[in-house]
């Protein structure tokens, strides 16, 4: 039997990354190729000619004598952490097939776990800007509700239990109905206006989307999108219908892994750990160019400081 090509490539091993990134220098220079892809370019008067304060690690622009660290004002801010540790932890956080948490990180990497947490949600947050700042670029959508969590001791089961978390769950197909993208994002609850929300934000113009027959999903019909429903009945075969496998599938998938990884994921923290994901699901084409890619996104996100990753994220 012929192996899928995506799932069995080549990723980027430890050895080859430590050859790449091992040491403070090489890490240092891939950052700033990776921020000035095409060249330097002082942030303050955009001159292009600049010397190297050797003491400092500082970038000095020859017109307006500005000085610049590589990552100032990016995710790297003012971090106190080695360069080569960050992009470590970069490394293990983007080739994992499943997650690691922070636990895990903190002993790989060799830090506190404070540190990794803190490391790990800035990774996150990354991850959930990049995939938000565009809608999901196929037109062949399937869309499904989805819960997370939630107590099973006061007596409420199902939809209305005590703490179960909602998400929109929805997978992006070709013309052969292969999946392309995955786009999970949290959601205060399953209303029809924040349905509509949903897809206004994240679905691209001319969108054809299948659901289930769930009231909430003629937020969809709201927003001016083609919507086809399918009464599923539920129960297990309802995830073999062709038009709604793949979201069935990889909601499974995910659920799996976070229950296989962590051992409880706070409520405000949610949705950065269904970005992390569809990050790496959207990118799987090419593991080994990963590192690159994200640290390209990370060098171009502002800074977040802890007070802010505090801050509950509620709404996909």
């Amino acid at each position: 039997m012929a192996k899928n090509k995506i799932q069995f490539q080549q990723g980027l091993s430890l050895q080859e990354f430590l050859s790449q990134y091992g040491s403070e220098e090489q890490c240092r220079n891939a950052l700033f190729q990776w921020r000035w892809p095409h060249g330097f370019r002082c942030p303050e008067c955009g001159h292009d000619k600049y010397c190297t304060l050797k003491s400092r690690k500082l970038s000095q622009c020859n017109r307006c004598r500005s000085q610049i660290s590589v990552t100032a004002g990016t995710i790297f801010d003012s971090t106190k952490l080695p360069l080569s540790t960050w992009l470590l932890g970069i490394y293990f956080i983007t080739q994992s097939k499943v997650s690691v948490s922070a636990l895990s990180l903190k002993r790989l990497i060799g830090v506190s776990y404070n540190t990794a947490l803190l490391m790990k949600h800035k990774v996150q947050q990354v991850m959930k800007e990049r995939d938000d700042s565009k809608p999901i670029a196929s037109t062949f959508v399937q869309l499904d509700d989805a819960y997370w969590g939630g107590k099973k001791r006061d007596g409420k089961r199902g939809r209305g239990a005590t703490g179960k978390l909602p998400f929109v769950a929805a997978v992006s197909t070709n013309d052969q109905g292969h999946p392309l993208e995955m786009r999970f994002s949290q959601v205060k609850s399953f209303s029809k206006e924040a349905i509509e929300d949903w897809a206004n934000k994240h679905l691209c113009a001319g969108a054809q989307v299948v659901s289930d027959g769930l009231q909430c999903f003629n937020g969809i019909d709201a927003a001016g999108f083609n919507h086809k429903v399918i009464i599923t009945g539920g129960g297990p075969d309802s995830v073999k219908i062709a038009d709604c496998k793949w979201v069935n599938t990889i909601i499974a998938n995910v659920k799996r892994a976070l229950h296989g990884t962590f051992h409880a994921i706070s409520k405000k923290h949610f949705s950065r750990y269904l970005a992390e994901f569809c990050y790496r699901f959207n990118r799987r084409v090419d593991l080994r160019q990963l590192i690159s890619r994200f640290s390209y996104v990370a060098l171009r996100t502002p800074p977040i400081p802890q007070r802010l990753l505090k801050v509950a994220e509620l709404c996909g």
